[in-house]
């Protein structure tokens, strides 16, 4: 139930396009002289959680930004069922941008604008221009946007301004605007690079929830090899523009990852421990455990952080 009394709609899960699979055939970007994505070949099952990894500059962002047709591909065709996605224009290029939702590293949201309305935003290219441009919403959509907010555990910031939250806060409020949009894919383009440890595990245990509840395939730009491994079925790893690793966490080996990653610049080998955010569960338990003694007399959060091994 919502705070109003009315039953919380389910978002939707997707049935309409099960077993609709999400290709990219020989798809390259060139900005001038230089290729971004090379020549990248994928082909992704409906409801996949997958991970693209890779230094920065290896070519993650472009390539979902391509996807999302934020931008184009200078070659290559981007397939969805029997949708051209690369050829879509107009009407027909706003339903694919509902349809696949993106979510930022920087959030995008709209500071001045109250957190209800930053997520009921996801609903415009479901409504008629009259009503999006008059920013008319629905009590069926302000529902909608209420249960999304509930789900991701930060409907008490319904009425605040966006822009008073924290960053982990914002990251949440950008997932419930894209959950809004009833999206048949979701692309995350690094969700979690400014957050702490503990707000990087929520905004990942959200994206993973989408994904196993709905059958929303996900795909997710990460720098950290761990977060990878532990929330993403399928990792694609990629260096200098091109994918050199597609398979499982469990094929990314030692030898993958350094053909990822490569080399520091005194040779030496990239260590996995590098691109680590690993989140000590122990250890967050008993700073949950020290926040809400604290008033109880027993030792503040930063003497039980101290005493933590």
């Amino acid at each position: 139930m919502t705070g109003h009394g009315v039953s919380a709609p389910k978002f939707q899960q997707i049935e309409s396009c099960s077993g609709m699979n999400f290709e990219l055939k020989n798809v390259t970007r060139r900005f001038g002289k230089n290729i971004a994505v090379n020549s990248v070949n994928v082909d992704i099952p409906q409801g996949q959680m997958v991970g693209v990894i890779g230094r920065s500059g290896a070519g993650k962002s472009t390539l979902l930004r391509m996807i999302n047709r934020l931008i184009d591909p200078s070659e290559g065709n981007i397939l969805f069922g029997d949708t051209d996605v690369s050829k879509l224009k107009g009407k027909a290029l706003r339903d694919w941008q509902r349809d696949c939702a993106m979510i930022f590293q920087q959030f995008n949201l709209v500071p001045r604008l109250d957190v209800l309305t930053n997520v009921m935003l996801g609903r415009l290219n479901h409504r008629s221009t009259a009503k999006s441009l008059m920013n008319v919403f629905t009590r069926e959509e302000r529902i909608m946007a209420i249960a999304a907010l509930e789900r991701l555990g930060i409907e008490q910031t319904a009425l605040q301004k966006a822009g008073t939250l924290s960053g982990g806060q914002q990251q949440r409020v950008a997932i419930a605007r894209a959950l809004m949009q009833d999206p048949k894919m979701v692309l995350a383009d690094e969700p979690i690079a400014s957050l702490d440890p503990l707000n990087a595990k929520v905004v990942m245990d959200a994206l993973r929830d989408i994904n196993e509840r709905e059958g929303i395939t996900v795909i997710t730009n990460l720098h950290t090899l761990d977060t990878a491994r532990a929330y993403c079925e399928r990792i694609i790893g990629m260096a200098h523009g091109s994918v050199v690793f597609d398979g499982p966490p469990s094929e990314l080996t030692a030898a993958a990852v350094q053909e990822i990653y490569g080399s520091d610049k005194d040779g030496a080998g990239i260590n996995e421990s590098m691109t680590s955010t690993s989140i000590n569960h122990e250890k967050l338990a008993r700073h949950a455990a020290a926040n809400q003694s604290a008033n109880a007399g027993d030792p503040p959060l930063a003497e039980a952080e101290a005493a933590a091994p």
